[in-house]
């Protein structure tokens, strides 16, 4: 069911059907602006809350692996994108690119039992270490992104007051 996470920033498939389709709608067509970490870091932490609540929904049986398998599909397609921005801004982050690959054992597992909230419960801290892992990593590059960006702009610490 996961083939992996996209090699590219191309439009995903999402599920019309899911009751959080609407955060969804969108997020692989949004144009992005080379090197906009903000925006492409946003996306994808609502992406990865989309990710607990259609897991949340599949465990009481509203939402299908597809659906989670769409989610995490558009996981890796703003996954890439943030990590292209970063790049942008010569900024790496190679110690987080097996997020994905994490992300999707930890799904593969919980998805191969039966869905209820029980079961959700057992791989949840397991989804939870992957996502503190990345935000953990993407709080450390911040400093450094802000005053890269500062600099881009012609402002200098000392006079952007």
């Amino acid at each position: 069911m996961y083939s992996g996470y996209p090699e590219s920033n191309t439009p995903s498939r999402s599920s019309s059907t899911s009751a959080h389709s609407h955060h969804s709608v969108g997020y692989g067509y949004r144009a992005s602006i080379q090197g906009d970490v903000p925006k492409t870091v946003h996306n994808l932490l609502a992406s990865t809350k989309q990710l607990q609540e259609v897991l949340e929904d599949w465990s009481f049986g509203r939402a299908t692996e597809t659906q989670v398998s769409d989610v995490y599909v558009q996981i890796g397609t703003e996954f890439n994108a943030t990590i292209a921005a970063f790049a942008y801004h010569q900024i790496d982050l190679s110690d987080l690119h097996t997020v994905p690959h994490d992300m999707r054992t930890v799904l593969e597992q919980c998805l191969a039992e039966d869905p209820t909230p029980e079961t959700l419960a057992q791989f949840m801290p397991q989804l939870k270490a992957v996502l503190i892992k990345l935000l953990r990593g993407l709080k450390t590059r911040q400093d450094t992104w802000q005053s890269r960006a500062m600099m881009a702009n012609g402002a200098s610490p000392r006079n952007s007051r």
